[in-house]
């Protein structure tokens, strides 16, 4: 049984040997001039999660903060601060980025 994982996985492009992954392949998130500089507010609170869906309509994109912003977060989930600005792709540059 081969294991694939969805386009939205953060290992969509690791490749799978057996049950085990290689070194992580993560896509790269591009930067464009488009992106939205975002404060994090207090309801997302280590919730990179919820922020995703809410602007993307996809939890499982909580990945792209952390790829998208690689000096600002380094833990995606403890650094996802109030307070902190990020800055956050548009969706259709994201859906191209990631062949969604």
């Amino acid at each position: 049984m081969a294991i694939t994982y969805k386009r939205t996985s953060p290992y969509a492009n690791t490749d799978v040997y057996g049950f085990f992954l290689d070194v992580a392949n993560i896509p790269a998130i591009p930067i464009d001039s488009n992106d939205v500089a975002y404060e994090i507010d207090a309801i997302y609170k280590n919730r990179p999660d919820l922020l995703a869906f809410d602007l993307y309509g996809d939890s499982a994109l909580w990945w792209v903060f952390a790829v998208r912003n690689p000096n600002i977060i380094q833990d995606p989930i403890f650094d996802f601060e109030p307070g902190i600005t990020i800055f956050v792709p548009q969706k259709q540059n994201l859906t191209n980025a990631l062949g969604l």
